[in-house]
């Protein structure tokens, strides 16, 4: 699938970080940095692509109510006609199942790496902008996210939940 619009974005943020990054260097150094940039933002939009169709996938079961008071992000999204929604009965409970331990661990995280694991990975910030929507460092943004990481995986590999697990519960 071509995806124009996320190619020029990515072309357009390549070109701004090395206007804003590099304009003092010798114009014979700036093709070899803009490449450096440009195959950097491409590795890292990709990864984002694959780490947000992994949780978009799993949490694309959860339905809003409209007379809950709690407001959840996770109810505003829809699931699309190309997600891997199961079709049995059998496989839906699975999933649900499964998805509801995930919102259970996500909800045990303290409340900083919750917050650095959310706007990483599921809004798709980038470190920049997640620290200065926390309010902290770039440092502290990826250390809150490597822990958050960490913790999830602990949490759901002591319920006997693995990456194959949920990969193949999400196939179903």
């Amino acid at each position: 699938m071509r995806q124009d619009e996320s190619a020029l974005d990515i072309v357009q943020d390549a070109m701004m970080k090395l206007a804003e990054k590099y304009a003092d260097r010798p114009p014979g150094e700036l093709p070899m940095l803009f490449q450096r940039i440009l195959q950097n933002a491409i590795r890292d939009w990709f990864r984002r692509q694959k780490v947000r169709s992994t949780w978009t996938t799993l949490f694309s079961s959860f339905g809003g109510k409209d007379d809950d008071e709690d407001f959840d992000i996770l109810e505003t999204l829809q699931a699309e006609d190309t997600s891997n929604i199961p079709v049995s009965p059998a496989a839906q409970w699975e999933q649900a199942q499964l998805l509801t331990i995930i919102e259970q661990s996500i909800g045990k995280l303290p409340g900083r790496q919750r917050e650095a694991f959310m706007l990483r990975y599921w809004e798709e910030l980038d470190v920049a902008e997640t620290a200065a929507a926390m309010g902290c460092s770039q440092g502290s943004v990826k250390t809150h996210c490597s822990r958050a990481v960490h913790a999830l995986s602990a949490m759901l590999k002591s319920q006997g939940i693995s990456l194959e697990s949920i990969l193949r519960t999400t196939e179903n």
